[in-house]
């Protein structure tokens, strides 16, 4: 019993720690770009991100899924972040799967 709770302290502990190494950045929305040839979403932010994993060489960041309810709300969080100058908080995922070098937006926060 004692090596389960072991187990699970330190399976919380890793979870934690990658949470820990995704990219973060706040700033205003620079830039919005879909495409239409593969549905890509991603924001440019102005400010200055930090954090991120090594696959991000590059400061936008990407939607993981346009087409699945949170990508839309995302979308729009951030069209209108953009169209009122709004300060936006976007913290990353850890990952690229979206696109090889920028990281996947995990959430988003709008304001100060």
């Amino acid at each position: 019993m004692r090596n389960i709770a072991i187990g699970t302290c330190a399976a919380l502990v890793l979870m934690e720690a990658s949470d820990g190494n995704a990219g973060t950045v706040t700033g205003t929305v620079s830039a919005v770009i879909t495409r239409a040839s593969d549905g890509l979403t991603y924001a440019a932010i102005t400010g200055t991100p930090s954090g991120q994993p090594a696959c991000a060489t590059h400061t936008y960041w990407m939607i993981m899924n346009e087409t699945s309810e949170t990508g839309k709300r995302q979308y729009a969080m951030l069209i209108t972040a953009k169209v009122a100058g709004t300060s936006v908080t976007i913290i990353g995922n850890n990952t690229c799967t979206r696109w090889a070098d920028g990281e996947d937006i995990n959430s988003m926060e709008l304001g100060p």
